[in-house]
């Protein structure tokens, strides 16, 4: 009978002593893995030698074995190749643990020794006892150790502080890495400050605001409680400001020894760099040779190589760095030497090279000047002019001004629209905006527009550029009233509280200008400043204005008594006797309004009823002070020679073209304008400007006849 014999299947396992292929049908193993032969490369060329001729040594009582070419393969005893491979395994593990350690090893002693260097880094150069001895180096290697000096000196007065740091080093002897702490003293770093917030601090705050809210809401009332509130808050800003000059006094000494340091540490890189030079003139006397234009150009060669050099070698002896100094010092001698030698052998050659390259600069600059000119011209004027059609420009301007007029319309009928309040007070901005800027803002934003497309967009502009809010407010007031009792007839008389309701009303105004920044993209912004810088190459498209951009005057309601303006002398005599009041409750009770407002302007018309005119009478400065002056032509911009006492002028504090103030004049002496002026820091004052001051408006010229 035919006997079938199993067919031989090999499958491979890795074991702890590497990968093995196992015969499934008669379970023999054998060893295939080649980890022992692979790990020792690992080893250098030295231990390798090493490990060959302790195996050729022969062990006692063994012949040894023979290793020629030619030998048959060594006999290995059943059971023992699995033991010499763990074994092996074993040595090379240990072998690759200790590699380990001393890469670990050198790493922390490269790493100790830079910062050790860091420590002890230094700005002094290193001379020989040649350069000490040569005259004409002396006065500077004076001036470089010196300078060394007073840097260890400004250093040695840092603080220091101590810190702990860990370090790995290798015992040879066992073999074996250890790590050991130790405290290490170096320069305390600068503390820039890191705010500490206080916990209390905006609670506190927040109650200080509430008490000073509680005293403002009854000091109307009573002019001391509002006088020792005012020292009182000038004492608290007075406070605040003394710790915080305090506090920046305190870091600013802490800080000295920091600053002391750099200070001479620039000096002392100075000092180098200017012995280096003085060395480069010694070793190269062609440098001094040269003109002054070629040895200054040399001298801050030097310089710059010194610093690049000091910079990248960083804590690194500055030895180096003067040594490669002198080489770039030594070779850009050499080869100016050679250029000066060549230009001396070649002297018509090279004016010749030199007029032929000038004349074909020219020849081709003016060539592509001439067509990127014209180019250039025609898109600039395109770039910055507006895209729209004109008449679509001016129809936009009129709806958002339309937006306007319907504003003033609201606020003139808040009290009949919001009646039964005891008082209305006003604290209005200046109705009005620029209309390149309103043009400038949709170019940037939409490109073309017409009315149809941009509505949306001055609408959503128009919202946020005024809010008018109106706020109820009620304060418990006590009147006097008399009683009289009808049995006994006695009169008693008692204070009784009511009610007194107030609306406030406040209207904000924030420019276009201000609103863009936070609508537009990056590129958009530019093109609205670039629109707005220009006026879109149109700029009397919305009326008003001159090209050249000078301020106009309208002098034809102006009356001029030979050639002059008289001027009226008793109001200001009138103004100058109210010097010293505080408040201006006079003024603005006499205007009409029931408590404290802005009283500059009422203070200006009290004063002129008080010379016989009825008008003009405004309160606010740009809505009703300047318009009546303009309208009837007795304006004049800053810069009229022309004016006389008695005159208005009007001030623009933060230069958005909107009078924010106003006084009398008393008159000029050609160099300067004298006023007085009521709300001065709510006194009157008497001051004086320079003729030419930029915040001054124009003048309101008064007629007296």
């Amino acid at each position: 009978m035919k006997q079938y014999k199993a067919r031989d299947k090999i499958t491979q396992k890795m074991t702890r002593d590497g990968a093995i292929e196992v015969n499934a049908a008669t379970g023999k193993q054998k060893r295939i893995s080649k980890r022992a032969r692979e790990a020792t490369l690992l080893k250098t060329p030295e231990q390798q030698a090493a490990q060959d001729a302790q195996a050729a040594q022969p062990i006692p009582g063994n012949p040894a074995p023979d290793i020629s070419p030619n030998a048959p393969p060594l006999p290995h005893a059943p059971g023992t190749e699995a033991a010499q491979d763990t074994g092996t395994a074993e040595r090379v593990l240990e072998h690759i643990d200790g590699a380990h350690t001393r890469r670990a090893s050198k790493k922390a002693a490269r790493k100790a020794q830079a910062e050790a260097e860091s420590r002890a880094r230094t700005s002094r150069l290193q001379f020989t006892e040649e350069e000490r001895a040569t005259p004409e180096l002396q006065p500077y290697i004076k001036k470089s150790d010196k300078a060394a000096d007073r840097l260890d000196e400004a250093r040695a007065k840092i603080p220091k502080e101590k810190k702990l740091v860990r370090e790995r080093t290798f015992d040879e002897a066992t073999g074996k890495g250890k790590t050991r702490l130790r405290f290490e003293e170096r320069e305390k770093p600068q503390n820039y400050g890191s705010p500490h917030k206080n916990p209390l601090s905006r609670p506190t705050q927040e109650a200080g605001i509430f008490v000073h809210n509680k005293i403002h809401s009854v000091e109307k009332d009573n002019s001391g409680v509002e006088g020792a509130h005012k020292s009182e808050e000038t004492a608290e800003k007075a406070a605040k400001y003394g710790a915080r000059k305090v506090k920046e006094g305190y870091r600013s000494h802490k800080l000295k020894p920091y600053r002391a340091a750099a200070k001479a540490e620039k000096a002392a890189q100075k000092a180098n760099a200017n012995y280096l030079y003085q060395k480069a003139l010694h070793d190269n006397p062609q440098i001094a040779a040269s003109n002054p234009f070629s040895r200054y150009m040399q001298k801050q060669r030097i310089k710059k190589q010194y610093a690049k050099t000091v910079k990248a070698q960083g804590a690194k002896s500055v030895k180096n760095a003067a040594e490669n100094t002198r080489k770039a010092a030594k070779k850009t001698a050499e080869g100016t030497k050679k250029a000066i030698a060549f230009v001396g052998r070649h002297p018509a050659g090279v004016c010749i090279a030199i007029g032929a390259l000038l004349l074909f600069i020219m020849i081709s600059s003016a060539l592509s000047s001439c067509g990127a000119m014209f180019s250039g011209m025609i898109n600039g004027i395109v770039g910055t002019s507006y895209t729209s059609e004109d008449a679509d420009l001016v129809a936009v301007e009129n709806n958002y001004a339309a937006l306007e007029t319907d504003l003033q319309r609201r606020i003139d009928n808040i009290e009949r629209d919001n009646p039964g309040y005891d008082e209305y007070r006003y604290d209005l901005d200046s109705i009005g905006h620029n209309p390149h800027e309103l043009a400038s803002y949709l170019t940037a934003l939409l490109q073309t527009y017409t009315p149809a497309t941009a509505q949306a967009e001055i609408q959503r502009i128009f919202e946020l550029q005024y809010t008018l809010t109106l706020t109820e407010e009620v304060e418990i007031r006590y009147r006097t009233e008399t009683s009289t009792d009808p049995d006994t007839g006695e009169t008693t008389t008692e204070e009784v509280p009511y009610e007194y309701f107030i609306l406030n009303i406040k209207l904000e105004n924030k420019p276009i200008s201000e609103l863009a920044p936070g609508l537009l993209t990056p590129e958009q912004l530019e093109m609205f400043r670039v629109y707005l810088e220009t006026s879109g190459n149109k700029p009397l498209i919305f009326g008003g204005g001159s090209p050249d951009g000078n301020p106009s005057e309208d002098l034809s309601g102006v009356q001029l008594v030979n050639g002059t303006r008289p001027g009226n002398t008793a109001v200001v005599d009138r103004a100058k006797s109210q010097v010293g009041n505080v408040g201006g409750q006079p003024y603005w009770s006499w205007y009409g309004f029931n408590s404290r407002v802005e009283w500059c302007a009422c203070f200006v018309s009290w004063c002129y009823n008080q010379a016989g005119k009825s008008e003009p009478r405004f309160a606010a400065c740009q809505s009703q002070g300047v318009p009546w002056f303009q309208s009837r032509g007795q304006w004049g911009a800053r810069g009229y020679e022309n004016i006389a006492p008695g005159d208005a002028i009007f001030f623009d504090w933060d230069g958005d073209g909107s009078a924010d103030h106003v006084g009398l004049v008393i008159g000029t002496d050609g160099q300067r304008v004298y006023t007085v002026e009521g709300n001065s820091g709510d006194a009157c004052k008497i001051k004086s400007y320079p003729l030419d001051y930029g915040c001054i408006k124009g003048y309101g010229l008064m007629n007296w006849n």
